[in-house]
């Protein structure tokens, strides 16, 4: 037995004991390859997944170096079917590669005849796949790139993918590095990011994911498509591009729901992109309007399935994955890794907020108890209209008032599902509501009103979700969500971790329903809190 940090177990779990001396060395050792499930206060527990491990093997890591970090640093000995399967696993990715061919333009080869032969005869496979050139050469259609990358992965056989990028049109872009510079972190984001050519980056909310973004674009130096949620975020990524770079704004043009310009770097919201008249998605030909160099995927975790379909049709194009976190709760993470590329670079939020760069957050949960008549009606109401009934108690007013004067002075947000219930807050609070029918010069105005401090609270629906830069706010106050979900609590959270000027920490409440299922859907997403590092306290709402 060693003295190591680690524990490897035979369910493909690692457990890392956070106090050892060496858990920061081991840490960086098995980052490459292993996923971080959750990281409480003092065992954070990885997991090896094939995905995870291929992602290795993308990044240029062997199965010699994975079984070294595990025997090193393991307190106990590894299992050895454990090792066997992780040597098995990281051999199956690259027994196939895609190639450029100076006649057929694009082949499969495979350093292994019997998977060869093994893929050829899948059905979803063969229609992708053009004449045998040899025994283990096919050719394959061009178009196929991404479909085919997206099928074998599903086969367990992942391709890599060494068929190279075409450039794109050539278009200058540069940082202007002159009151700023890129964090460490963010400079190695990005030049992880361009060796591998194509990728996924994972950062924090608050972490400077656009400047990752832009220091790639300053890398590609050409025409660039950028995909958000909203038209607000396209609106912020140009204010960012413009501040940060050397591109003027008449370079970068708006593709959303009111202005439809198409300019060497282009924003495009992905609800415009995915809006189909006549069973057509007609918006989409915009992929094919320019020579891109680059896309960069916003928020990739949210890719909704008609962008996937048509990202496998660019695969000639570096492609550039932003996000605070991979949960997709479809599952849907191989498409992410085969269609847009494996993920070149992870933070740990802990580790971004030890450096100073996010703020520390304080998370509370705060329990109410439903009245006599809201308990019955409850308990009789439908199993559909419970979290509604749970979520929307009037036990919920007084504690939000009692937070928000305990919190005087700090710009503070109140965060819910429905709008009803927001409406009425809004009213009783004396705030404005930003919901899915605000316009988005309203959304702008006061959101630009909230950053200046001239308005002290905002009451806002799941549209403030993603891509919302309110580096001000430091209390957030969340009345009900979107069941349970972690990748929402990771962006509601993500809106506070912006660091403060004054250095304080950030506040995040959840007002919760106790015996309903609105306990249930928070203790769900709890997790997200814990998986992150994050302690949380519960209180009574009556000790407040």
């Amino acid at each position: 037995m060693n003295d190591g940090p680690l524990i490897v177990q035979s369910d493909k779990t690692l457990l890392l004991e956070v106090d050892h001396p060496a858990a920061v060395e081991c840490r960086r050792a098995i980052a490459p390859f292993a996923e971080l499930e959750r990281s409480p206060e003092h065992v954070h527990t990885y997991r090896l997944s094939s995905l995870g491990l291929w992602n290795a093997r993308a990044a240029g890591h062997d199965a010699e170096q994975v079984v070294d970090a595990l025997l090193r640093y393991s307190r106990y000995a590894v299992p050895h079917a454990l090792l066997v399967d992780v040597a098995d696993t990281m051999a199956r990715y690259g027994r196939l590669r895609l190639e450029k061919h100076p006649t057929h333009r694009l082949v499969l080869v495979s350093t292994d005849r019997a998977v060869l032969e093994e893929v050829l005869r899948a059905k979803r496979i063969a229609p992708m796949l053009g004449n045998r050139i040899d025994d283990d050469t096919v050719a394959v259609h061009p178009s196929e790139r991404g479909h085919l990358k997206q099928s074998l992965l599903k086969l367990g056989w992942p391709a890599e993918d060494l068929a190279g990028y075409v450039d794109g049109e050539h278009h200058p872009i540069d940082l202007v590095e002159d009151s700023w510079s890129l964090r460490p972190y963010q400079r190695q984001a990005a030049e992880s990011f361009w060796h591998g050519g194509s990728g996924v980056i994972v950062l924090p909310c608050g972490a400077g994911k656009t400047l990752v973004g832009a220091a790639a674009m300053a890398q590609a130096r050409s025409t660039t498509l950028i995909l958000v949620t909203s038209t607000v975020a396209a609106r912020q990524w140009k204010d960012e591009l413009v501040r940060r770079t050397s591109l003027t704004g008449d370079e970068i043009g708006e593709y959303s729901g009111s202005l439809k310009e198409v300019r060497p770097v282009t924003i495009a919201t992905y609800q415009v992109m995915t809006t189909r008249r006549n069973g057509v998605y007609r918006h989409l030909e915009l992929f094919d309007a320019h020579d891109w160099g680059l896309v960069i995927y916003d928020e990739v975790h949210l890719l909704p399935a008609p962008i996937f379909r048509m990202t496998a049709d660019l695969q000639a194009r570096r492609r550039l994955g932003l996000t605070a976190t991979l949960v997709r709760e479809d599952g849907r993470e191989g498409d992410v890794f085969s269609l847009i590329g494996p993920k070149r670079f992870d933070a740990p939020w802990k580790d971004i907020e030890t450096q100073g760069w996010i703020a520390p957050a304080e998370c509370i949960e705060i329990r109410v108890t439903l009245s006599d008549r809201e308990r019955l009606a409850y308990a009789t109401a439908e199993p559909a209209d419970r979290y509604r009934l749970a979520a929307s108690t009037d036990a919920k007013t007084p504690v939000i008032e009692a937070l928000l004067d305990r919190h005087v002075g700090e710009p503070a947000l109140v965060i819910g599902q429905y709008i009803d219930q927001l409406d009425e807050l809004a009213a009783l609070l004396g705030a404005p509501i930003i919901k899915g029918g605000t316009g988005v010069r309203e959304r702008q105005r006061l959101y630009a009103g909230f950053r200046a401090g001239e308005i002290p609270r905002l009451v806002v629906s799941k549209v403030a979700n993603f891509s919302v830069d309110l580096p001000e706010a430091s209390v957030a106050i969340q009345v009900s969500g979107a069941f349970g979900s972690r990748q929402e609590e990771a962006q509601r959270l993500g809106r506070l971790l912006r660091p403060k000027v004054d250095g304080r920490p950030a506040h995040f409440y959840t007002v919760v329903s106790r015996d309903t299922v609105d306990a249930d859907f928070a203790q769900h997403r709890q997790r997200f809190l814990a998986e992150q590092g994050y302690a949380y306290s519960i209180v009574d709402a009556a000790d407040l």
